[in-house]
């Protein structure tokens, strides 16, 4: 796997980089305008780990500190895709590097839950254009499992895009993409194998801006990722025989250049898609149970018994799955479950930071007290 230094080492010059190619706009240098006028310079972070990014800047890449803008809130701490304005001298740590002095507002982000479950949210990737979700067709289609992931990809605020990757090996890929695309409305659902070459250039003309490569380990995503590149830039590593798992080739999240213009964030194989504040992604995804409630007589109908359900009417006419309605309502259950959470954590953070205040008062109260004698 390639550095940022080995990926653009050319670019290190005299000549400035053009941080067009890595999506800087007029808009984002307009926002700019003050950092610049405080002396620092606008970067794109490539990989984050520990305390410290990989970042490319108008001087080509650099290494550079995180700890003026670390947060102990994973979703607002800096990621892969994130600008950000950079103090290009030393910094005062013990390795000198240049640090990063603030985060731009992202215009949108992948998030999750975290992989430990707790209340926090994981940002996968930030000021993301297009969302690729590869779905290996070697296997067959998981419904719910595309659903969810589906849901990550709108809320995001990008466009998704369906790669059904291993068309060659697939038992009906015509089928399986018949079944994908009445799943993800709204959707370009594309048959693609990196083997015969099929839908690769479909695939790359929906491409736009910065994007990001989502799916679990074993789909060939890191495998798509190269094909998308042109070149052999990332891992890639066998699929389990026994259950279809591959083994984690993607150690990081990088942000390599496509060819065709525009940037890829390859991500690690995701083993779970747990749902974070994704109300609105779920709208999207079952779009058609939200218009179907507009017709219910009740405004609050929970589509099980009442009187002139239309949810209900459609299930049972054949028009809509119940399934449907059934991974609506459990996606419904998490989402809910995580924002309660969310919320819970919230409240104890606040009530913390209120005793601790309290405790501090009253020290100081008693500090006075006995000066006063």
């Amino acid at each position: 796997m390639h550095s940022p230094s080995q990926n653009h080492s050319s670019d290190s010059g005299d000549a400035p980089l053009d941080l067009a190619a890595y999506g800087w706009d007029a808009e984002r240098e307009r926002e700019f305008a003050e950092y610049r006028a405080a002396g620092l310079v606008p970067v794109r972070v490539v990989g984050v780990d520990r305390g410290r990014c990989d970042a490319v800047g108008e001087t080509g890449p650099l290494r550079a500190s995180t700890a003026a803008v670390y947060s102990p809130d994973p979703v607002w701490a800096p990621c892969t895709g994130d600008w950000a304005a950079l103090r290009p001298e030393p910094g005062p740590g013990p390795d000198g590097l240049p640090e990063l002095a603030a985060l731009l507002p992202r215009r949108t982000a992948v998030v999750r839950s975290s992989a430990s479950r707790d209340s926090h949210g994981q940002v996968l990737a930030a000021n993301v254009d297009t969302v690729v979700l590869a779905v290996s067709l070697a296997e067959p289609l998981d419904a719910g499992r595309l659903e969810r992931l589906l849901a990550l990809a709108w809320d995001s605020g990008a466009q998704p895009v369906l790669a059904l990757t291993k068309a060659d090996v697939a038992a009906d890929p015509a089928a399986a993409l018949t079944e994908a695309a009445a799943l993800a409305n709204g959707v370009d659902a594309v048959l693609t194998s990196t083997v015969t070459g099929e839908g690769l250039e479909v695939l790359t003309a929906l491409l736009t801006g910065t994007v990001v490569l989502l799916g679990r380990s074993g789909t060939g995503k890191s495998t798509l990722a190269n094909a998308l590149l042109g070149e052999e830039r990332l891992a890639t590593g066998a699929v389990r025989a026994q259950d279809g798992k591959g083994r984690h080739t993607t150690v990081r999240r990088e942000l390599l250049p496509l060819p065709g213009g525009g940037v890829l964030i390859d991500t690690p194989g995701l083993r779970g898609v747990g749902l974070h504040d994704a109300a609105d992604g779920l709208e999207r995804v079952f779009a058609e149970i939200e218009e179907l409630a507009e017709s219910c007589r009740f405004g609050d109908c929970a589509h099980v018994s009442e009187p002139d359900c239309a949810v209900r009417a459609a299930i049972d006419s054949g028009d809509l799955p119940a399934r449907r309605l059934d991974s609506y309502r459990r996606l419904q259950r998490e989402n809910r479950w995580a924002a309660a959470r969310d919320d819970a954590r919230l409240r104890a953070e606040l009530a913390s930071g209120r005793k601790e205040i309290t405790r501090f008062q009253r020290a100081l109260y008693r500090a006075r007290g006995h000066r006063g004698r």
